[in-house]
């Protein structure tokens, strides 16, 4: 009995030397999994065992990830930050993890998320930057997660999002995009068609809810006829000429205020406005066929008058025919009676 807690204490004490847990840390070499949350740590354990494949660093107090921050598991698969107050990420914060799978970002306070980020992680399916104050996405950040097949976007500070990234993921199934500042717009149009077609091809998301304009606050984007949107105006040449940098153009002219409120009104024209809504088809129907009845009977009235007055009028001239032939024949024969009368 005593030989066999022996060999179990050694079997242990082996473990946790090939293994070097961290000293805050919970390792369970079984599972290939280190649990290192509510630590209180500041930064990334450096002692990490490099079996590690599920890495557990949530509510902690990091504040940055240097380059290369996880070059010691290389074979991790799972990486929670959850819950801590990373606020910038190094470009290279990531390399080296290409078994990366799983990578949750969220309860941060990050305000982008660079492409480059994910260069490192061809493998990545699951993202999640919920809860930071990220307030843009670029379009090129579909090109390093064209894997992704769940992508997690709450609360955040989007007001717009680019159907092109969205496209550049042809493997997103599952898309969480509530609690943000959506600006429902004319250049919100795209991202509505993309999750019409999205939610047809059996992808699952959450809602879409307009903080802006007013017309449509509180309003879910995908219940909102897209016939409603204005077309959005093309860039004015002013605008362009005004984009242009100091000193390339030598010409340009600082635009008037008379023109920067030409500007304004230009996006103001961008804005949502609601068309009055279109006829019922089935009002319209029913005016036709009445009019249409309306006519007929009026023509037939004037068919039927016609009639009554050709007939009306043929037998008068009938009646009245007879007696006036029988008037002028008397004065006929009394005109002859004359003539015979006369010396020949």
């Amino acid at each position: 009995m005593k030989g066999d807690l022996l060999l179990l204490s050694s079997v242990v004490l082996l473990l946790r030397v090939v293994w070097g847990c961290p000293e805050k840390c919970q390792c369970h070499p079984a599972s290939g999994s280190v649990d290192c949350g509510q630590r209180g740590l500041a930064e990334i354990p450096p002692d990490l065992p490099p079996q590690t494949r599920t890495l557990y660093l949530q509510d902690n107090q990091i504040h940055q990830l240097p380059a290369s921050a996880f070059r010691s598991v290389p074979q991790l698969t799972t990486l929670n930050l959850g819950n801590n107050s990373l606020s910038t990420l190094a470009p290279g914060a990531f390399h080296g993890l290409q078994h990366l799978q799983v990578l949750n970002l969220t309860q941060n306070s990050l305000r982008s998320v660079e492409s480059r980020l994910f260069r490192s992680l061809p493998r990545l399916r699951e993202l999640d930057v919920s809860a930071n104050n990220i307030g843009h996405l670029a379009a090129s950040l579909g090109e390093c997660c064209r894997n992704l097949t769940v992508l997690a976007v709450q609360q955040n500070r989007l007001q717009q999002l680019d159907r092109a990234l969205l496209e550049s993921m042809p493997s997103v199934k599952f898309l969480f995009l509530k609690n943000n500042l959506w600006k429902c717009n004319c250049h919100l149009v795209g991202l509505k068609l993309w999750l019409e077609k999205f939610i047809y091809k059996g992808g699952v998301m959450d809602s879409v809810i307009c903080v802006s304009p007013d017309t449509w606050k509180g309003k879910d984007l995908l219940k909102i006829p897209h016939e409603l949107y204005q077309p959005c105006p093309s860039p004015s040449p002013d605008l362009e000429s005004s984009q242009v940098p100091l000193g390339s153009a030598p010409w340009a002219v600082p635009r008037s205020p008379e023109s920067h409120s030409a500007g304004e009104q230009e996006h103001s024209e961008c804005e949502l406005k609601p068309k009055p809504r279109p006829a019922n088809l089935r009002h319209a129907l029913v005016t036709v066929i009445i009019g249409g009845v309306a006519c007929g009977i009026l023509c037939l009235l004037m068919l039927v008058a016609t009639i009554y007055g050709c007939t009306y009028a043929a037998i008068t001239a009938r009646y009245h025919g007879a007696p006036l032939a029988q008037t002028t024949e008397p004065k006929k024969t009394e005109g002859k009676e004359l003539l015979d009368s006369s010396p020949a």
